[in-house]
């Protein structure tokens, strides 16, 4: 029996049982669009002083899109906004999804120390704590973390203070 696949199959999500087929559609072109009148230096100051008030690289991308019509920043710059943190020495120490987990594990450990009896809680911090180990290990391997990094949950709070 040969049973036909459907029509486009993806990689289900870690720890649920969601698909999520919807995406972002980035436009074919990659060059800045023509009504677009401000300039590569401009865009790249302005990543810098936003990154000094200390907003993430994701908001920092919002900002752009929300106030300057700047949809992605690579087409106009022809960096990402990462890159151009790094090459001015703002980038954050760790990743931003990985900053975003461990913020996630302190907060369910903090409630778990006023509800020990939360058992569901419980069973979603050891996969919280999962899933900040297998990134741990991806971004030590790529060499965005130094190779002695390592979480724990004792110092976990410090690291997201």
């Amino acid at each position: 029996l040969g049973f036909a696949k459907p029509a486009f199959e993806n990689m289900g999500r870690m720890h649920s049982g969601g698909k999520g087929r919807s995406s972002a559609a980035l436009p074919y072109r990659r060059t800045p669009p023509s009504w677009l009148r401000i300039s590569t230096k401009e865009v790249v100051d302005h990543v810098g002083r936003l990154a000094k008030k200390g907003v993430t690289p994701s908001q920092i991308g919002v900002q752009l899109r929300d106030s300057m019509g700047i949809g992605q920043v690579k087409n106009v710059t022809g960096r990402k906004i990462l890159r151009i943190l790094k090459h001015q020495g703002l980038a954050p120490e760790i990743p931003e999804d990985l900053y975003h987990l461990i913020k996630k594990a302190v907060n369910v450990r903090k409630h778990l120390e006023r509800c020990r009896k939360d058992t569901d809680s419980k069973f979603r911090l050891i996969l919280i704590e999962s899933r900040i180990h297998r990134l741990a290990r991806y971004y030590k391997r790529t060499k965005a973390l130094p190779a002695t990094w390592r979480y724990d949950s004792s110092t976990a709070s410090t690291l997201v203070a």
